[in-house]
């Protein structure tokens, strides 16, 4: 399990790395507000700009998101799927991939034509066949595409995750015709450079800010208030350089460490636990002339065999548990062992092995001749409580971690989004006709599990695309806000927002001027006018929703704040919505009572009337804690190692008790002869493993605290730590350690005296 999630830590910290020239590759961010703000795309010409005018950038490319979950429908109505692309010709520039088949520059170079991975070849047939096939996506019917050239699929540790790439020169036949060299707004392109060798980003300010200044209308962004600047961000320092990652490694680095440490110390438990019962063959070696280098040697080969076995074991548990390995970890034992990862695991191996042979090595070898002809009864007991003592320190802070962890993730599953999802299912139709989705609206109202349909542009857990409010007769742009756009007939009622201000839409209008704004957009207002009679009534201009600054949109009500994404990764902005009477892309299903059946009764329904789509209908429910799949694979991790860690230690525990009661047992039999109860031998027991493990489970929590707290920073809401919480972890695991003690110097309590003696 250690190894495991050493494997992990490394497969992260290598994200990128296998790029050629990786370290003069860098990403543009956009900075706002004196880089008070940052964003990670960039409007399309600023790549463009930075090959243009930098002398020092050898290759600049941009590329943008057209479907992250894209379904391919062929000529032949088979159905392929990937995640797609638009990318410049100079992309596999930058990206170094293995070209297997085409010219990435003419194909890159040609509109409706298209690079796809290896891995969707091989499905559609073969590297070289595919070559001039064509295909549409099931987002943009309509829109043939042509297979002009295949690449060698990217592996899993990077954050391109690509597997077609449309040619930049279909921009105007799938994206707005400007859309790849405008400098401002639509800002949605990924943009990368790789410089010239020797050449470090810090000297390319002055040349960025002429650049700025000759693209840029800077004189109408200062009067709107905007200020916009240009940063590097390497390539490798994108994943590895991410706060929830760095805190994600830096716990599982704890973790596989308290692991290794904890079953490192209890193998030493048990070998300094064998004193006694080894002293006399150690000392019979050495009268037969064994050197301190032979015993060292016998160790070394005992533990050499352990080690051995316990690998051997752990690869068959791995092999065998490698789907819920991907399911914790999120990684295939492909990414995980590599031959780096493989050698630094060996290391790390080598240096348990070294550990645990020299320790037991070192204590045999001082074991003295004369013990070969009298008792040996030097227990080590302070080395014994020392391990154990780090045992029960490692299980403490595991468990303390797992009850935070889990308090969290309950916190966030339960927790109060603005909004009320139970009952409620979506289908995506993007790229379905308004007629048909207007039919499909119509065919599930009369279901009768259904109990009300509606329909939206933006789910709320996926967030939403950015627009600027303006003012009549003002120019300035002042503020960024969520903008959800059209929502359909009830969509507020049906998803239980509460209006706090106004009215809801009015319906059943096909040209509706009324746009309704979310609690917070109030206070954000605020600071730009003198709006003291309330909002409702006002006109606002939204960029993005009209084709001119007269086009005013009136405010008909406010709704209550509702949670946009989701904790850990949440949109604070304050949000708009719009009203179609046509239906948007996502369809919104409430049901009498959500349950499977009715989510596959509606699936058959809507798969029937659109036969040349894929429909997937999924519970709203199931996708908000899809949401937190990460933290509760995290969860998952912690509990596993946590409880291994507990049943090390209690074997420890167990092994240290034994030895005990076998070396007092004529201590014991004295005592009950002389009228000690059963209470007062298991007291004698307990006392010791009382006063070590109360510090020890005090520590462990302390520092279960101070990790907790670093890894609770990612979210923007978290539960409560409290003292009643480390508490009861603390006394949980007291109790069991108490618990076990007491069990085992029950039986001790209960042998006959006269035995004991006459045996000693």
């Amino acid at each position: 399990m250690g190894l495991v999630l050493i494997a992990k830590v490394y497969f992260e910290q290598s994200y990128n790395n296998f790029f050629q020239d990786n370290e003069r590759i860098y990403r543009i961010i956009y900075l706002q507000d004196k880089g008070t703000e940052t964003y990670e795309m960039v409007p399309g010409g600023v790549a463009i700009g930075m090959k243009d005018e930098l002398p020092e950038v050898e290759f600049a490319t941009r590329y943008t998101w057209i479907d992250r979950n894209a379904i391919l429908v062929t000529s032949d109505r088979n159905r392929y799927y990937g995640k797609m692309i638009m990318g410049d010709t100079c992309l596999f520039d930058v990206f170094p991939r293995r070209i297997l088949a085409g010219d990435v520059k003419d194909v890159l170079s040609r509109p409706m034509y298209v690079m796809i991975s290896d891995k969707i070849a091989e499905k559609m047939g073969g590297i070289f066949s595919v070559i001039g096939k064509t295909f549409e996506s099931q987002t943009k019917p309509g829109k043939i595409f042509t297979i002009g050239g295949v690449f060698e699929s990217l592996p899993n540790n990077t954050h391109l995750k690509y597997d077609i790439v449309i040619s930049m020169a279909s921009v105007g036949n799938v994206l707005w015709e400007g859309s790849s060299i405008n400098w401002t707004g639509n800002d949605r392109y990924f943009a990368y450079v790789k410089l010239y060798p020797g050449i470090e980003t810090e000297n390319l300010k002055e040349e960025v800010e002429k650049m700025r200044n000759k693209y840029l209308p800077m004189e109408e962004l200062e009067k709107a208030g905007v200020e916009i600047d240009y940063d590097f961000v390497p390539l490798n320092k994108i994943h590895t350089g991410d706060e929830t990652t760095k805190q994600t490694m830096w716990i599982l680095s704890i973790l596989a460490i308290s692991l290794l440490f904890t079953a490192v110390m209890n193998y030493v438990l048990v070998a300094i636990s064998l004193l006694v019962s080894r002293s006399k063959e150690m000392a019979i070696n050495k009268c037969y002339g064994a050197s301190e280098k032979n015993i060292y040697y016998r160790m070394l080969l005992e533990t050499g065999v352990d080690i051995f076995i316990s690998l051997a074991i752990a690869t068959l548990l791995i092999l065998f548990l490698r789907g819920a390995i991907l399911s914790l970890l999120g990684t295939t034992l492909s990414d995980l062992f590599t031959t780096n990862s493989v050698m630094l695991l060996l290391a790390v191996c080598f240096l348990v092995f070294i550990i645990t042979a020299i320790i037991p090595g070192y204590l045999f070898s001082r074991i003295s001749v004369a013990v070969a002809f009298r008792k040996y009864s030097e227990s080590k007991r302070l080395w014994k409580l020392g391990l154990l003592f780090t045992q029960f320190t490692s299980a403490a802070f595991f468990v303390a971690l797992l009850f935070i962890v889990n308090r969290q993730y309950s916190f966030m599953i339960n927790d109060n989004t603005g909004y009320n999802y139970d009952n409620i299912a979506y289908c995506d139709l993007s790229g379905v006709n308004e007629e048909l989705r207007q039919k499909a609206v119509d065919e599930l109202k009369s279901m009768p599990e259904v109990a009300e349909v509606t329909s939206c542009d933006n789910l709320l857990f996926n967030g939403a695309a950015g627009n600027n409010i303006l003012l009549p007769n003002d120019d300035r742009e002042l503020f960024n806000i969520a903008d959800l756009h059209s929502v359909g007939d009830n969509y507020l009622s049906i998803m239980n927002i509460p209006v706090v201000e106004g009215r809801s839409f009015i319906e059943k209008i096909s040209s509706s001027r009324e746009v309704m704004v979310s609690r917070s957009f109030i206070d954000n207002i605020m600071k730009f006018t003198d709006w003291h009679d309330g909002v409702v009534g006002k006109e606002v201009f939204i960029t993005g929703q009209g084709s001119s600054s007269v086009d005013f949109f009136k405010i008909c009500g406010v709704y209550e704040e509702v949670r946009l994404g989701v904790i850990g990764a949440q949109d604070t902005r304050p949000t708009v919505m719009f009203y179609s009477d046509k239906p948007s892309e996502f369809l919104i299903v409430k049901y009498h009572k959500e349950t499977s059946e009715a989510i596959i009764k509606t699936t058959d329904l809507l798969q029937n009337m659109l036969p040349d789509i894929e429909v997937v209908v999924n519970s709203y429910t199931g996708e908000i804690i899809n949401q937190y799949r990460g933290s509760m694979n995290f969860r998952n991790s912690v509990m596993v190692a946590g409880l291994a860690t507990l049943v090390i230690s209690l074997m420890g525990l167990i092994g240290y008790t034994n030895d005990e009661t076998n070396r007092r047992k004529k201590e014991t039999a004295i005592r009950k002869v002389n009228g000690a109860k059963m209470v007062d031998i298991q007291r004698m027991f307990l006392k010791d493993i009382n006063y070590m493990a109360l510090p020890a489970i005090t520590i462990g929590c302390v520092i279960a605290y101070f990790v907790a707290n670093r890894w609770l920073e990612r979210f923007s809401e978290k539960a409560d730590l409290t003292v009643p919480l480390f508490a009861g972890c603390a006394f949980a695991i007291l109790f069991i350690i108490l618990a076990t003690v007491g069990i085992r110097s029950y039986y001790a309590a209960n042998e006959n005296p006269a035995e004991s003696i006459k045996s000693d």
